[in-house]
């Protein structure tokens, strides 16, 4: 299955009901997580952007999983791309330590 990396782009000041949706949106991100629909989830430390690498069949099946966020409504720009490579030190098998 295709792995794409979403790039969001979050509001500059969060409102009590972007808030209020936090908890909600961090359930439904842990559960995607669990269900290894999402590989990461990243947002910066200003908290104006973030990175979400998703397992998907083409781009508007992520597209569609994005738009069951809780806090879509909230997201000013949504970008998708399909990842040619993805690799990184979680992905590999971890060194065996014959001690």
């Amino acid at each position: 299955m295709p792995t794409f990396v979403i790039t969001i782009s979050l509001p500059d000041t969060y409102e009590d009901d972007f808030l209020a949706l936090i908890p909600r949106h961090c359930s439904v991100i842990n559960r995607l997580l669990s269900e290894k629909v999402i590989e990461t989830y990243a947002i910066s430390a200003d908290r104006c952007r973030g990175w979400i690498t998703v397992n998907g069949d083409d781009a508007g099946a992520v597209r569609s999983i994005v738009e069951q966020f809780p806090l879509y409504r909230y997201f000013h720009g949504i970008e998708i791309d399909k990842l040619f490579i993805l690799d990184s030190v979680a992905t590999r098998f971890p060194v065996i330590s014959l001690n």
